[in-house]
């Protein structure tokens, strides 16, 4: 294994001379740096993290909470934390807690311990206890979320207002005039109650009364089969229904399918996520698209410039969506 020595000794500089470089603790001359960073790239020298962290009394580790990681969507956020992590020479230590409120506990107490620089928290249902406990331990942070509307904390968004309310005038213009909305819970602060409000102000501008909200009991595959059954007892009052997310409308789906109702000939059904599942289910899924590599990516970009100590960077960074026209929706005359 090569060594800080090895690397002096080939460099013709101090073992000191190398720290700094490597550190970038105290200013080298152009010619030395480059000199020692050639050596380094030639013997494949990578620095002890233990003597690094003890020197620089830095641990350059970010923790990254995450409801469920086998979500796929969730799993493309983690990669651009990976990858832009990597790029900044952060380590990331990645903790599942499956939406419980103890294990998210247990994950804030061992970041700590491993003395992590920065968290981010990627999911759903991050109470304010969580919140409390990261501003406890009084480390930089960042969030996306769901349910947790709270501009005291630092966070990525997506427009979700703007996006359901586009959505629904999509449908609209598509010639649907009864348009259903599933949704998974209603609460008024929350992002999730954003898109219900972008929906209803679509249909208040166009003037049209009908206006109806099903709840699933949850966001799952399963809760979208098992709320379809609603919907297909009002199915002669609906054109179209619009899922809160994908899962839930690729349930609905196969739902319909299920029970002899064609989509969209008998009724045109779009969702929300760009999920992979969405283009692979039959007919292919309309729906909105989020960013979700480039949310994990900027979370940890603007996460680290305010470790190393940038104040310009926002508290609130706002990402954008796009529109995904595939084959579940109908225009009707």
């Amino acid at each position: 294994m090569v060594t800080i020595k090895d690397v002096a000794r080939l460099s013709g500089v101090s073992i000191s001379t190398v720290s700094r470089v490597i550190n970038d603790s105290k200013p080298v001359s152009p010619e030395i740096r480059k000199k020692v960073l050639e050596v380094i790239d030639e013997t494949g020298y990578r620095p002890n993290d233990v003597a690094r962290s003890l020197v620089t009394r830095r641990s350059y580790l970010i923790g990254v909470i995450v409801n469920d990681l086998s979500n796929t969507y969730v799993a493309e956020m983690v990669k651009g934390v990976e990858e832009v992590g990597k790029m900044y020479n952060y380590d990331i230590l990645l903790c599942s807690s499956y939406y419980d409120k103890e294990a998210q506990m247990n994950h804030l107490s061992l970041l700590n311990r491993k003395q992590a620089e920065g968290i981010i928290l990627i999911g759903y249902r991050f109470d304010e206890e969580i919140v409390e406990k990261v501003n406890e331990y009084n480390k930089n942070s960042i969030y996306f979320t769901r349910d947790i509307k709270n501009d005291k904390i630092d966070h990525v968004k997506i427009d979700s207002h703007a996006a359901s309310y586009e959505m629904t005038k999509y449908l609209i213009n598509e010639g649907h005039k009864k348009i259903a909305f599933i949704s998974d819970f209603e609460d008024r602060g929350s992002y999730e109650q954003d898109k219900i409000d972008g929906y209803k102000e679509a249909l208040k501008e166009n003037e049209l009364d009908y206006s109806r909200v099903f709840v699933a009991g949850g966001r799952r595959y399963n809760f979208g089969y098992d709320i379809a059954h609603e919907v297909v007892a009002e199915i002669e009052n609906i054109t179209a229904v619009f899922c809160t997310n994908d899962e839930l409308a690729i349930g609905l789906i196969n739902y319909l399918f299920d029970n002899g109702y064609k989509v969209p000939d008998d009724v045109s059904v779009v969702g929300y996520g760009n999920y992979k599942e969405s283009q692979y289910v039959r007919p292919t899924l309309t729906t909105i698209s989020e960013p979700y590599y480039d949310i994990g990516a900027v979370s940890i970009r603007t996460l680290i410039k305010k470790i190393e100590g940038d104040k310009d960077q926002p508290s609130v960074v706002e990402l954008p969506f796009s529109f995904i026209k595939r084959d579940s929706v109908k225009k009707r005359d």
